[in-house]
């Protein structure tokens, strides 16, 4: 999750105490002396998201297949999958030390859901499996985005103290 600033407010919020792990990158086409700026916790609530984004797709996808007849239910490790996305961006930071990285997002990986029922005609997908999925993947969802608003408005705090 990145927010654009000027290269004045960049600087100054860059050197700021309480924002000293900010990222800040030059972006556009460099004519515009625009940063972005974002941090290790708004990097990772936005492969939170990303990811809760992910497996709503997959839960949306086995309600469509609830009448497809072989049709087995398809899920992912939320846990696991989050853990490996920060593994792989703390990889891809220090690949960026060095090279310059493509920074494209990797998938999740997706399998089949082991132990539900099935019923005669192959399919094993749960209406009621698939409705508490979705709600838990909602709030997945909510928390990560108040959790970022709350970050975004401290690092606008942060720009605009010297105006106070």
């Amino acid at each position: 999750m990145l927010i654009c600033l000027s290269a004045e407010v960049a600087q100054s919020l860059a050197e700021c105490p309480k924002f000293e792990q900010l990222i800040c990158e030059k972006s556009g086409n460099g004519k515009g002396g625009a940063m972005e700026i974002s941090t290790a916790l708004t990097e990772a609530l936005g492969k939170y998201m990303d990811l809760a984004s992910d497996e709503m797709k997959l839960t949306a996808g086995n309600v469509a297949n609830v009448d497809t007849p072989g049709f087995h239910t398809m899920g992912m490790d939320f846990d696991a999958e989050f853990q490996r996305a920060l593994t792989l961006a703390a990889g891809e930071a220090q690949d960026n030390a060095n090279t310059n990285a493509t920074g494209a997002k990797s998938k999740p990986r997706i399998r089949e859901v082991d132990g539900l029922v099935e019923r005669p005609d192959g399919n094993n997908v749960s209406l009621d499996r698939e409705g508490m999925k979705m709600a838990e993947v909602q709030l997945k969802f909510r928390v990560a985005a108040a959790l970022l608003k709350h970050e975004l408005g401290t690092i606008s705090e942060a720009i605009h103290v010297d105006g106070k």
